[in-house]
């Protein structure tokens, strides 16, 4: 959603371009942007050539942002976006004029409540003031001829802006961009931050009119990934843009966004020049250490210095200030102290630097590092760090570090919050003979980050495999969009951070108690098919595998092993990594027989006896590899005077993966290599450390097998009614009957339910209800009910009716607010579902068995929102209890599906909804029914997880 304040996004070419909403003061910038358009532009958004009144339609269009309308704008120079460096402005290449026209053949839109964005670029824009409405705009650099604006040096390039007359769910939108700064993407990036503010206020559809001849307007609209259609009308074309959820939206914004950031960090990882700022002459310096690294390194692009006392640094000319360099770098490494960092990165601004590493520390925290990202801000500079050991990539032998002993080339890209931890890993790596695409040390994380470096993953295709090690997420919701799109081409692997807890969340409902960070951020990894470990050696154990081995189609693991204590070792490892041992075919065993002594044992794990050489040992791997119930081997093998039956495997040709474990190894992890020297497995010095391993590899390639999954239409949700429920409601929780309707309005299937203040209306309810009824209080500041006594069962006649009432006001005095009547139900099942809502990670949908069995049991699920249908099956499959409550068809998944599907939309378009406990949610072979509910609010402002900006 659009706000008063600038988001910083990247276009299409890489550079940065500022949004935020319009505000009344932006009327001249409006005005003059609409002035601005060319004969042809103005053609295609008037639908004629010259147009009256455009001073009225840009004061309509700079109006508060409400319910009813919306302006977001794109400006340069001094917010967001701006031409490449030196090239003095967009320049004006192959447009055929972006415009839509609002209001089906009139001059602007009417005067009633609209919404409009716009982008301005960075360098010396300083930006408009936080004062006034939403909208967004994109502003050139400093010196370019534009429209004036605001504040010098800023632009207004694009403007998109909607507003409703008549039906509440639909608005009619327009689109307008300077011609020097159309191809750009900046219309494509105004509309997707429209949409996102239509959505949150509930709107269905953005509509209006273009000339059936301004075809790049339809293109536009047409690779939103939005479903678009439209309808001839003469020379006009009247369009539809549907908003409802849909992943090939999202799935189109992140590939917009991922080429877009991309290309923005090829000035950090694929820079033509670099200059090292603070590079002393002493080497017990870190300025000196890094361009040295740099130049041991034989990085091939053009070298410099920075250093006010010197001429020359390691034989690399020196400039005294970066404004003297005599060409801007693309990349600047810093290595000042802390308090000269700001004027530095002012300086790179100024020269035109695309992009700086700041290595150096002691600038977060305090007004230093506030100036640090407010430089590169205003001057749209990509920035690794602060407080990081710098930037590596094989591809172009950089090593923009301080690492000890170089970075070893290879295919493992690194990206670590820990600039020990990257350390130690390379160091690991080096040792196992595994070499790195490129490194990037995110300390402080200003701007760079892990999501950052997932987009340049996955289109570098000197990267197979991505190693992440993260203490914060900026941004959950899109890490796991991004995450798992890589790691459905290349495995991504991730160290555990901060999984204990000194105490529990404090929570007043089961779901929320169920959600401790710990589980958020396993659900996240394990829906986005992150490989999670808990130790760097765990970690190296499963980088060997991936590096050397195919992914095994499945988790039947053979061992075999020539010491039959090696080979209990290794299945029980097995068995605690979620690995079966399968019984072999009739076929295989035989097979196996013919080769081995008789006190050999065939079946799985096979012992073949120390005294089978090393041929006949590998005649066996070639027949288990051929056994069709086996998708991997572990050979677990010891050394004798026959010598070592482990060396065989090198020469194995299968398809299926096969780990070494050599006893005596004194490494936990060592490729294994044939006689020519090329590594063919990995050998473990333990069974555990293969098991664990292959356990990784066979989940993973389980997850990659699994359909994506879609989010399916749900039939029967209000929306717009259920946020008009908690429109403008205090935190806490919501009355009983308030809850129910909520429920009602999302499909959810509640009991029966008759609300009531006392004992005359209770009566009346019981006559209306069928059988004996149950009765639970609303009391204030009383969440469990049942365990303060305001529950009450199988009620029977109006005398118990009125004597419950009647102690209950008694009881509970000025906190009694009223009662619940509900009809009992039949037995079932008691499950439970709910959502936690985490302002970081986002809202979690929680299942697990309900009723006396929440607490006494424990056993939970987890998943976060918004659920696929796939997602929802592996969270009603992950219970330890999921077999024996739905194997064989014992409960009915799809109601219960439904029921979670249905949660995860309310999750998601109700950010207010703090926490959602369905206890219990009781089920039969017939369909389940919610029994109790509890919701309580937070009214917060939502973000747009997945809208394209800038951390700065």
């Amino acid at each position: 959603m659009i706000t008063d304040h600038a988001a910083n996004a990247v276009l299409a070419d890489g550079e940065v371009v500022g949004i935020r909403a319009l505000r009344p003061a932006d009327a001249d910038a409006v005005l003059a942007l609409h002035e601005g358009l060319d004969e042809r532009d103005r053609y295609l958004r008037f639908f004629g050539g010259a147009t009256s009144g455009l001073d009225k339609l840009a004061h309509r269009i700079s109006a508060e942002t409400n319910a009813g309308h919306a302006a977001v704008g794109a400006f340069q120079g001094g917010l967001g976006a701006c031409p490449q460096r030196g090239r003095g402005g967009f320049a004006p290449t192959g447009h055929s004029g972006l415009g839509a026209c609002p209001q089906r053949g009139c001059e602007g839109p009417a005067p009633t409540g609209h919404s409009g964005l716009g982008a301005c670029p960075q360098r010396g824009r300083g930006g408009f003031a936080p004062t006034g409405h939403s909208g967004l705009g994109a502003s050139p650099q400093p010196g370019r001829e534009g429209p004036a604006s605001t504040r010098q040096g800023e632009r207004l390039i694009g403007v998109a802006h909607y507003e409703v007359d008549g039906d509440p769910t639909e608005a009619e939108v327009a689109l307008a961009v300077d011609s020097r700064a159309q191809a750009h993407g900046v219309g494509t990036l105004l509309l997707e931050y429209l949409v996102s503010t239509a959505r949150r206020y509930g709107l269905r559809r953005l509509v209006g009119e273009v000339l059936a001849e301004n075809v790049r307007m339809l293109q536009v609209f047409s690779d939103l990934g939005l479903p678009f259609r439209t309808d001839v009308t003469g020379p006009e074309l009247e369009f539809v843009i549907s908003l409802d959820t849909c992943e090939s939206y999202l799935d189109a914004l992140t590939a917009r966004e991922g080429a877009a950031d991309a290309v923005s960090l090829r000035a950090v990882l694929n820079p033509a020049s670099v200059v090292v700022v603070g590079a002393s002459r002493g080497s017990g310096s870190i300025g000196h250490a890094v361009l040295r690294n740099i130049i041991d390194g034989g990085y091939r692009g053009r070298l410099f210095a920075v250093n006010p006392r010197a001429d020359k640094v390691l034989g690399v000319p020196c400039s005294a200030t970066v404004t003297e360099l005599p060409i801007a770098p693309e990349l600047a490494v810093i290595c000042v102290p802390a308090v000269a960092v700001p004027d530095v990165i002012v300086q790179c601004g100024e020269k035109g630097v695309r992009a700086a590493v700041v290595i150096s520390a002691g600038l977060t925290g305090n007004e230093a590092g506030g100036r640090v990202a407010d430089a590169a801000r205003k001057y749209g500079i990509r920035l690794v760090g602060p407080n990081c050991v710098g930037v590596a990539n094989s591809g172009i032998a950089l090593n923009a570090t301080f690492v000890p002993g170089g970075v070893p080339a290879g295919r493992v890209g690194v990206v670590s919050q820990s600039g020990g931890f990257g350390i130690a890993l390379l160091e690991s790596l080096r040792q196992l003979g595994v070499g790195v695409s490129s490194m990037v040390s995110t300390g402080d994380k200003y701007d760079v980050s892990g999501n950052d470096l997932l987009m340049w993953w996955q289109r570098d295709p000197g990267t197979e495999i991505a190693v992440l090690y993260l203490e914060s997420f900026g941004n959950p919701r899109k890490f796991g969009r991004l995450a798992s799109s890589l790691a459905r081409e290349k495995p991504v692997l991730a160290i555990r951070t901060g999984s204990t807890e000194i105490a529990r969340r404090a929570a007043a409902s089961h779901t929320a108690a169920a959600a401790t960070p710990a589980v958020t951020r396993d659900a996240l990894y394990e829906q986005a098919g992150v490989i999670a470990v808990d130790t760097v050696t765990e970690l190296v154990d499963a980088v060997a595998a991936l590096s050397w081995q195919p992914l095994p189609a499945g988790n039947r693991v053979l061992v075999i092993s020539n010491a039959g204590g090696a080979g209990v070792l290794a299945a029980d490892a097995c068995a605690r990594n979620g690995l079966a041992l399968p019984e072999l075919s009739e076929t295989t065993t035989e097979r196996l027989r013919d080769l081995l002594p008789d006190q050999a044992s065939v079946r799985n794990p096979i012992d073949t006896t120390a005294a089978v050489g090393a041929e006949k040992f590998r005649a066996c791997l070639d027949v288990v590899l051929a056994d069709e119930r086996v998708d991997a081997v572990i050979a677990a093998t010891v050394a004798t005077a026959l010598g070592d039956p482990i060396t065989t495997v090198t020469d194995l040709a299968s398809d299926k993966p096969v780990l070494a474990v050599r006893f005596g190894q004194l490494s936990h992890v060592a490729p294994l290599t044939d006689s020519a020297g090329e590594t063919k497995t990995a050998a473990y010095a333990d069974p555990a450390g293969a098991a664990a391993a292959l356990g990784h590899l066979a989940r993973y390639a389980a997850w990659r097998a699994e359909p994506s999954g879609v989010m399916p239409d749900l039939p029967g949700i209000d929306a717009v009614r259920a946020q008009g429920l908690l429109r403008g409601r205090p935190a806490g929780w919501l009355p009983p009957a308030e809850t129910v309707e909520l429920l009602r309005c999302f499909g959810i299937p509640v009991v029966d339910t008759r609300f009531v203040s006392n004992e005359d209306d209770a009566v009346q309810a019981f006559g209306e209800l069928p059988g004996p009824v149950a009765i639970k209080a609303s009391v204030d500041g009383v969440v469990h009910k049942s365990a303060a006594g305001g529950v009450v069962l199988g009620v029977g006649d109006e005398h118990q009716v009125r004597k419950v009432i009647r102690e209950w006001r008694q009881r509970f005095g000025t906190a009694w607010r009223g009662a619940v009547l509900q009809p009992m139900v039949p037995p079932g099942r008691e499950l439970l579902a709910g959502i936690s809502g985490d302002e970081v990670f986002g809202p979690l949908v929680v299942f697990g068995l309900g009723g006396v069995d929440t607490d006494l049991i424990s056993d939970r699920a987890a998943r976060l929102a918004p659920l696929t249908d796939t997602a929802a099956d592996r969270l009603l499959g992950g219970l330890r209890c999921s077999v024996e409550l739905f194997g064989e068809g014992k409960l009915p998944t799809a109601a219960i599906r439904d029921v979670l599907l249905r949660v995860s939309r309310l999750a998601e378009l109700l950010p207010e909804v703090a926490e959602l406990d369905l206890n219990p949610l009781v089920t039969t072979d017939t369909g389940c029914v919610v029994l109790d509910a509890r919701v309580r609010i937070e009214p917060r402002t939502p973000a747009d997880a997945f809208l394209r900006r800038l951390r700065i």
